[in-house]
């Protein structure tokens, strides 16, 4: 798809950015092996050193990193581009597994809860400052779905519920003006409007209608061979598959997605310990959450944001991250049980 998506765009077709992913879908199943090897209790003896590691790495990235887009959000080392809040999502997931574990009996009380969430602000503080709010909120996502696997009280869950409609409301005058543009355009778009801040979820779903049931054929899509479809190769390449495979080429993906999704949650559920069924929960939330994002996003049923369709839009560093993922899970599926001789 990602070939499909930059044919005929000199610029993109200059970066080579398909080869570029092989290498990167050849390095991540490298890292599925190697991370499946050792055994995931490894994880929990060092997560607060990976946890503060990635701090001051955010912390670097605010100062040093490579402003593209608007955002400060990559390491540039002039051959390829490091996304460090890619791999934080694995790192926060460790890191939560570990606390809830340590703390489980304790997640009742509220000021355990509160440190979990300063744990998960800790990180999502560097994202915000980038900035990057759709990553920060995926983040709150894995954070909120693992504290409620650990336990979480139906009265804090009140509490929450209550928090998640005040805050959003009370943050909306400090997020950045293409943040607000975005949710203003999806809250009240212009009918009229052809081109400008609404252009690309127009044109995403003009890709996807033309598409029908059966798609166009492969590279035969005029939406995006003509490259109306804009960033086609990765937020929107979920458009360019429906209109060169349609609805049923589509569906597969998602079936698969979900399969992917459900095996996780099926680890969770056959694993030893609390930590390794908390890893699991944390890579199926992550995986399930962005791809529920990414697809709406493209179906215009929530605000655009920079979320990745997980293991389809091009990306190295998303890429390696969701097969480190990966990798911790079949680390705890192999060590479902005691060895026996």
């Amino acid at each position: 798809m990602i070939r499909s998506a930059v044919a005929g765009n000199i610029e993109l077709a200059e970066l080579d950015l398909v080869n570029r992913q092989i290498i990167f879908v050849i390095a991540g199943f490298a890292v599925v092996l190697i991370t499946a090897a050792i055994d995931y209790h490894l994880w929990s003896s060092i997560s607060n050193l990976l946890y503060w590691g990635m701090f001051l790495l955010l912390g670097v990235l605010s100062v040093v990193g490579a402003a593209l887009f608007g955002s400060a959000r990559w390491f540039d080392t002039g051959i390829i581009l490091i996304q460090p809040s890619e791999l934080a999502k694995i790192v926060i997931i460790l890191a939560l597994a570990d606390f809830f574990t340590r703390h489980q009996a304790r997640i009742g009380e509220l000021i355990w809860v509160s440190r979990s969430f300063l744990l998960a602000m800790g990180i999502v503080f560097w994202i915000l400052v980038q900035p990057n709010l759709s990553t920060s909120i995926v983040i709150l996502v894995i954070w909120f779905a693992m504290l409620w696997a650990s336990g979480l009280r139906f009265k804090h869950l009140v509490l929450f519920a209550g928090a998640g409609v005040v805050v959003p409301i009370a943050g909306f005058p400090f997020l950045a003006d293409y943040q607000k543009l975005r949710i203003i355009n999806f809250i009240f778009p212009d009918p009229n409007a052809r081109h400008g801040d609404i252009y690309n979820i127009q044109q995403a779903l003009i890709t996807i209608g033309s598409g029908g049931w059966f798609g166009k054929g492969y590279q035969h899509g005029s939406q995006v061979q003509l490259r109306f479809l804009k960033v086609r190769h990765s937020d929107f390449i979920f458009s360019a598959m429906a209109e060169e495979f349609g609805f049923v080429g589509t569906a597969l993906v998602m079936i698969l997605l979900l399969f992917v999704i459900y095996r996780c949650l099926r680890a969770a559920r056959f694993s030893r310990d609390t930590y390794g069924a908390l890893i699991c929960y944390g890579v199926a939330t992550l995986l399930a959450f962005q791809a529920i994002v990414n697809i709406g996003v493209n179906l215009n049923l929530v605000p655009a944001t920079g979320l990745t369709l997980p293991f389809v839009s091009y990306g190295g560093s998303a890429m390696l991250s969701l097969l480190l993922g990966i990798g911790l899970v079949e680390s705890v599926i192999l060590r479902h049980k005691s060895l026996e001789f």
